[in-house]
């Protein structure tokens, strides 16, 4: 069956759910080092499509799931609760065609992916904001009520942002209930982090660290594009990306990663 298997299911779904599992365990990843984090993200879609796609059976073609769920089985690993005191579990959340209200959805799926009852940290990204308009307190508001709930509620630890200068790291400082602990600062926008930044930064507690995500990490034209070269003659231009998610796993005594995965959620707009 395999990819008409997949095309078949994909037709019937409302949503697919993508998760790629610990990229560690993935040979085909190893042997080479992707250039970009998009080319990574690319990768690991059309890997995950590629294999799952691979193993849908005559039966499967039958059952109509609304939530479809894209996984490779063999790549999925779930924390030992036994060493879950000496790991830091991280992530990164990207919206890209969603609204607040989806980052629940997100960290959900992470502690369900990764077997734990929270997240060490959470950095949000919120979609880019149309051309010609600034990144704003209000437009980021939304957003941060949801970490800030979900802080309240022992899901995430601590919550963090990403590419805000001073003035708007102090504005949402000022406002937010739950204060952000760490800024990323993109590497490309800057050698040197500026000085008012960091002198904010170190008054307040909040952690400076340095990244080299693009913008956009997935946009919707890319990820139609990665679907259709994975399952040919798919519906590709109905699929919409609502958010993306890439966490990792820390061994806090000796700082190697342990596990790094990406979990991507899309929805289907059929007119």
């Amino acid at each position: 069956m395999g990819t008409e298997g997949a095309r078949a299911l994909l037709e019937r779904a409302g949503r697919v759910t993508l998760q790629t599992g610990n990229l560690l365990n993935w040979g085909c990843l190893r042997k080479k080092c992707p250039a970009t984090p998009g080319e990574e993200v690319r990768d690991c879609i059309q890997k995950t499509l590629t294999e799952w796609s691979s193993k849908i059976g005559q039966d499967q073609n039958q059952e109509t799931l609304e939530v479809l769920e894209c996984t490779v089985a063999q790549a999925i690993e779930k924390i030992n609760p036994e060493e879950r005191d000496e790991l830091k579990v991280s992530a990164k959340l990207f919206i890209v065609g969603s609204n607040s209200s989806s980052i629940r959805d997100a960290v959900d799926l992470a502690c369900s992916a990764l077997g734990v009852a929270q997240l060490d940290s959470v950095i949000i990204v919120p979609p880019p904001v149309e051309d010609g308009t600034n990144l704003s307190l209000e437009y980021l508001q939304p957003y941060w009520k949801e970490l800030e709930n979900l802080v309240q509620n022992k899901k995430i630890v601590a919550i963090g942002t990403s590419d805000l200068d001073k003035t708007l790291l102090e504005q949402l400082y000022l406002w937010a209930q739950v204060k952000p602990s760490s800024n990323q600062v993109n590497l490309a926008s800057c050698c040197v982090m500026p000085p008012d930044l960091t002198a904010f930064a170190k008054e307040c507690d909040i952690q400076l660290l340095t990244h080299n995500d693009p913008k956009e990490l997935l946009c919707e034209a890319s990820f139609q594009e990665v679907l259709q070269e994975s399952i040919q003659n798919v519906k590709a231009n109905e699929w919409i990306p609502l958010w993306l998610l890439r966490y990792s796993v820390i061994v806090k005594s000796r700082g190697i990663i342990k596990s790094k995965g990406y979990i991507i959620q899309a929805k289907r707009n059929a007119s």
